[in-house]
């Protein structure tokens, strides 16, 4: 049992010690702070004040893995406090010496015993008085007094009275106040309590963003004064090394023509550099000499060398290569080209959509694209590479079951590389998308070919017209294929106007890298490609639906499904059909497309994959009853017409088997 008593003095040591520590470290201290007897409020509310908080839930997952009787003990937490200067007092009511009298308004604020009320920031800031050149911190790091002030009151971090300590204001981009720095006359610097550390604070103006300007980002006030002084560059003050990143995506989205320049304290000079990598463009950094001790900063260099030396290095960022690499044509030409998974239509790599209205047969259309991807063989007379596929039906169990057992019973059973996902997805939510991602590499399914179908139910509640709901969506596709490799292939809805091509807004077709369009009139389906790099996007695929009988279900009614069947394009059946009207060739050519459509044979004797195959002999058995002319002579002229139909190339005719060109 923990009292009162020993539960306050936990949560003293625990605020003494830095939030913004490394993750183990940080875990290590939640193991302590819990020995201790501390509630998870307690640890998430010290957490929250730093710069690298991932948040509440992050938290809460780290608090609940801890072990009541783990080997980390209650000691722990005091060692590591009074390690970082903690005094073991206890606090009581009796007000200390250089504490100020309460007004009665700040009594009355007073929380509960064992309760703490939130930090006002605003109320602070307001209430605190202008800070002079007198202040001992001010003093000692050679600073200026713009834009701070010092706060006067009782409030209490990390058992620590700040009355006194100057006040370093941190506001967000529209110049609000977001919550404010501590720093003691003597002493570590404190974040305000119950406020994430947000915002930041600039010394000096940026007054030519346009022209490249310089930009210095820097840890704290200290260096900021120093940068200021030395060079006449504004410096933004990102509060900690783990929040300059976020401060300087921030000010390189506001201000894209600035030239950054982050500067290093000794010892995270490759923080830094893997900072202006990350962001890119005219961002550099500077380090200290190489005999620097670790933590020596620039104000620190400013105060031993001088400000001409700290001018110099500002003067001289060190710059990652070019982002933009200039080609020649040479280099043009040795660029490998473009590897497909469906030669000219989607390409290996990269997001594409499927996308028609609906009722256009596009989740036959895409189911039988997969199997063609899974088993490697032709679709629709293209190449393709096989490849593991893995499809996120999200439209209901049934129906894909059936398409599924259609599709079995017309082909044959699926390709063992083939897998399905039937559970409910949002692909804007990262951990969504780490579980997918999870599931997809243990069953082998990854570099190959993830089907959402369709987007709208994987992004449930997304306003598809907003430019900003839209790109998380693009977003969370992108992440899904960079974990997973391979090609993103999503299935989408036209809008109203079919011609208007995917439902919702523009950027989703801009993002793409392949686009297959599905059409229907009446009775005619087709699909074209409609974006593809180094495709052909002008050629249509008709096709149409053949029904499947699959049995009866509990009720006796019978139930059915689907397949996709191709069909010849337009052009190719006038050409091959401008036959005398009432010949024997143009009645056993009708009388074979209809044995063909029904035939469950395909690529025989050479015949492409897709092309369903019929035995000459059946051929004639089943169509020369057609003719017109003597019993004895049918067969005869059957097999004259289908030797013209070949001589035509109106049919194919190889080792015995006969189909359609």
């Amino acid at each position: 049992m923990h009292n009162g008593h020993e539960t306050e003095r936990a949560r003293h040591a625990l605020w003494s010690l830095d939030a913004g520590i490394e993750r183990a470290e940080w875990v290590r201290t939640g193991m302590a702070a819990k020995a201790a007897g501390l509630q998870f409020e307690d640890f998430d509310e010290w957490s929250s004040g730093a710069g690298n908080y991932a948040g509440k839930a992050d938290c809460a997952a780290v608090w609940r893995s801890i072990k009541e009787d783990g080997g980390i003990k209650a000691g722990t937490l005091y060692a590591m406090a009074k390690a970082a200067g903690w005094r073991d007092e206890h606090v009581t009511q009796q007000q200390r010496p250089h504490q100020r009298r309460q007004s009665p308004a700040e009594a009355s604020q007073q929380p509960e015993k064992g309760k703490r009320l939130p930090f006002d920031v605003q109320v602070a800031w307001k209430t605190a008085e202008a800070a002079s050149e007198a202040h001992p911190y001010i003093e000692r790091k050679k600073g200026s007094v713009t834009g701070l002030r010092v706060y006067r009151g009782p409030l209490c971090i990390a058992g620590q009275l700040v009355d006194g300590a100057l006040m370093v204001p941190a506001y967000d981009m529209a110049g609000t106040l977001q919550t404010v720095q501590f720093i003691p006359p003597q002493g570590k610097k404190l974040n305000a309590p119950s406020l994430p550390m947000t915002g930041a604070f600039v010394v000096g103006r940026i007054t030519s963003p346009g022209t490249g300007q310089r930009v210095a980002i820097v840890e704290g006030i200290g260096q900021a004064w120093s940068c200021n002084q030395a060079a006449s560059m504004p410096a933004v003050v990102a509060f900690g090394a783990s929040r300059m990143e976020q401060v300087a995506r921030a000010f390189r989205e506001r201000y894209p023509a600035a030239r950054l320049v982050l500067v290093a304290d000794a010892g995270k000079e490759q923080h830094c550099a893997n900072v202006a990598k990350a962001i890119g463009g005219a961002v550099g950094w500077v380090e200290m000499p190489a005999d620097s001790p670790q933590n020596f900063d620039c104000n620190d260099l400013h105060q031993r060398d001088g400000l001409d030396a700290l001018a110099g290095l500002l003067r001289n960022p060190k710059m990652h290569p070019a982002r933009f690499e200039l080609l020649t044509p040479a280099d043009l030409a040795s660029l490998p080209p473009v590897r497909w998974r469906v030669r000219g239509v989607l390409p290996a790599e990269g997001i594409a959509a499927l996308y028609g209205p609906s009722g256009s047969g596009k989740s036959f259309l895409t189911l039988d694209l997969l199997a063609a991807v899974a088993s490697g063989r032709p679709w629709f007379g293209c190449r393709v590479k096989p490849a593991p596929v893995l499809y996120a039906a999200l439209e209901g169990e049934a129906g894909i079951a059936q398409r599924i057992q259609a599709h079995q019973t017309k082909y044959g059973p699926l390709p063992a590389g083939f897998r399905f996902l039937l559970q409910p997805l949002d692909i804007r939510k990262e951990g969504d998308r780490a579980d997918l991602a999870t599931a997809a590499h243990a069953a082998g399914c990854v570099g190959g070919v993830l089907v959402i179908d369709t987007l709208n139910r994987a992004a449930p509640g997304a306003d598809e017209n907003d430019s900003a709901s839209m790109g998380e969506i693009i977003g969370g596709a992108k992440a899904l294929q960079a974990e997973l490799g391979g090609l993103v292939l999503l299935v989408h809805h036209t809008g109203k106007d079919a011609a208007r091509g995917l439902r919702g807004h523009s950027s989703l077709h801009a993002a793409l890298d392949a686009a297959i369009e599905v059409s229907r009139n009446d009775d005619r389906r087709e699909w074209r490609t409609s974006k593809s790099k180094d495709g052909n996007d002008d050629q249509g695929n008709p096709f149409r639906l053949e029904v499947v009988e699959l049995g009866e279900d509990d009720d006796g009614e019978p139930v059915s499904s689907c397949v996709v069947m191709p069909e010849e394009p337009a052009g190719d059946a006038v050409r091959r059909v401008n036959l005398p009207s009432g010949g024997n060739q143009r009645i056993i050519l009708d009388g074979l497309r209809e044995l063909l459509r029904d035939s469950k044979r395909f690529g025989m004797a050479g015949a492409p994959p897709t092309r369903p195959c019929l035995e000459l002999e059946e051929a004639i058995a089943k169509t020369r009853d057609r003719l017109a002319v003597e019993p004895d002579r049918k067969t005869e002229r059957t097999r004259a017409a289908i030797v013209g139909l070949v001589n035509r190339r109106a049919v194919e005719l190889r080792e015995g088997w006969l189909w359609l060109p």
